[in-house]
């Protein structure tokens, strides 16, 4: 033991309550699973966990100004940009279960499986679904996950940091197995996603000891100093840092650690794909921004160059292979790769502009993919999803509404002006010429045109097309018609009226060292 006695870090609760909140819902969902009866669980849940992220945001607005601070022995950082991105997860998070809650008119859950572990079409699936059983642990799973996206953008700590991508991968590899429909594509992605998933935690876990063998510590400010003193090992700090952004790039899909995204998303049960597209990049984001402004930014000259070219490879692959998908889906998880470069090219910037845009895109993204990914799961066919490009061929005439909405959506993802689209390109373009990158943001919209090419493909098709055969878009519920309307909504509001959210990303864009 020696003379030095275990003293327990200051915990500053209240500053932590939002996350707890939703820890302690997710875990009442798991009781409820198990104490409810299979009539009331779906009755029960839904309200459950969409009151948890309501109160978990409530708390965050609330409390959240006044208890910024390190806590937790420095491990938990809760600054301007930790606050935001919570509350922009809690907020999307919100949408996105209200559209994982669609019902389809009937009784069952259209979008899951009753019976994840069975083998498609066999007997136990039958009799699972004879005696009604419900795939309502969706909802603990979805708490747990955003539980841990809330932590992910706040670690202060290497260690934490890899909790916090645990807690936040685990449910996301099982929700994307749980698809009713196509069951043996949606049980490969949950594989895919697994298996990858693993190579990235263990990259990341190879980049952390490597850093922690560079600096004596896991806490990013030790990094950091060590850093700028030069006492470090040097051989360790160029290859922790690269290994550590490869467990954050492939949370976030870029190029070359993208090859998961197309089959997890078509796979996925649809609105999953939409949940997880939008909050995990979120979440991965903010973590990348405060392991690259906090504890290696010392270094930049080595890695800067590396994050750029990725940002170039993510946008160049993900435009052009959008081209030539003939699923929905696919286009959408082509265009979120794309995406995942127009975002890093604001991380590039290494400035206060490139934070506050960052997350300014984060916000107008999120906003765009929920309602994209829900409007996806409303157009059937013959009872289960229509995803090729062709079962959408004049849908504006069966539904124009719905397609209006999609058109909409596809604009904003194309970037044309008076979308938030738009305001969010321009924003992160800005940041990086500014820095001297003015290559990357050339590259940035020539990618736009080619993406712009595909959903314009994908219009014409839905208002032009000559109909197809028995393609109906079912009527959505209220919550699904929620989660459509509020994200179509903030989508014109950030092309219109950007200023106060870009006001609030700038006003909170400082770090906590």
């Amino acid at each position: 033991m020696g003379g030095s006695m275990f003293v327990a870090p200051e915990i500053n609760y209240v500053a932590l309550l939002p996350m707890i909140i939703v820890f302690v819902g997710g875990l009442v969902g798991v009781t409820v699973e198990g104490f409810a009866s299979r009539r009331t669980r779906y009755a029960v849940q839904v309200p459950l966990s969409v009151a948890t992220l309501v109160l978990a945001l409530v708390a965050l607005i609330l409390l959240g100004q006044d208890n910024q601070g390190l806590t937790a022995a420095d491990t938990v950082a809760l600054d301007g940009v930790a606050l935001t991105l919570q509350g922009l997860v809690l907020v999307l998070s919100i949408l996105g279960l209200l559209a994982m809650s669609e019902r389809f008119g009937g009784d069952q859950p259209d979008a899951f499986t009753q019976s994840g572990v069975s083998t498609p079409g066999s007997a136990e699936e039958t009799l699972a679904t004879k005696v009604g059983a419900t795939t309502t642990e969706i909802y603990p799973l979805t708490l747990m996950s955003v539980g841990g996206m809330m932590l992910f953008v706040a670690a202060n700590d290497l260690l934490l940091l890899f909790v916090a991508l645990e807690i936040l991968s685990l449910p996301l590899y099982v929700l994307s197995g749980l698809a009713r429909r196509r069951r043996l594509l949606s049980q490969e992605a949950s594989l895919k996603y697994f298996l990858l998933g693993s190579f990235s935690s263990a990259f990341y876990l190879f980049g952390a000891v490597l850093l922690y063998g560079y600096a004596g510590s896991m806490r990013f400010a030790d990094i950091a100093a060590a850093i700028t003193s030069g006492v470090g090992m040097d051989g360790l700090l160029v290859p922790g840092v690269l290994l550590v952004a490869v467990g954050l790039l492939f949370k976030v899909g870029a190029v070359p650690f993208h090859a998961w995204t197309p089959d997890v998303y078509q796979g996925a049960p649809t609105p999953v794909t939409g949940f997880m597209a939008a909050c995990t990049k979120v979440a991965a984001f903010g973590a990348m921004l405060r392991v690259l402004y906090v504890a290696v930014e010392g270094a930049r000259l080595e890695w800067q160059p590396v994050i750029a070219v990725v940002a170039a490879l993510s946008m160049v692959v993900g435009a052009l292979l959008s081209i030539v998908q003939t699923d929905v889906k696919r286009i959408l998880a082509y265009s979120s790769i794309a995406h995942a470069g127009f975002i890093l090219t604001g991380v590039v910037a290494l400035d206060v502009a490139g934070v506050s845009s960052t997350m300014f895109y984060l916000a107008t993204y999120g906003f765009m993919t929920i309602p994209a990914f829900a409007i996806v799961a409303l157009v059937r066919s013959a009872g289960t999803e229509a995803t090729l490009v062709d079962q959408w061929a004049g849908l504006g005439r069966r539904s124009p509404w719905i397609a209006a909405c999609f058109t909409f959506l596809l604009m904003a993802l194309a970037g044309i002006p008076l979308t938030s689209g738009f305001t969010g390109k321009f924003a992160v373009f800005s940041a990086a010429v500014s820095q001297g990158w003015a290559w990357l943001a050339v590259i940035g919209v020539l990618a736009s045109a080619v993406t712009a090419y595909i959903y314009f493909t994908l219009v014409v098709q839905m208002w032009l097309g000559d109909e197809a055969g028995d393609t109906v878009v079912v009527r959505p519920s209220w919550m699904t018609s929620v989660a459509i309307l509020v994200g179509v909504a903030m989508t014109l509001a950030l092309g219109i009226m950007p200023s106060p959210v870009l006001d609030l990303a700038q006003s909170t864009a400082a770090f906590l060292r």
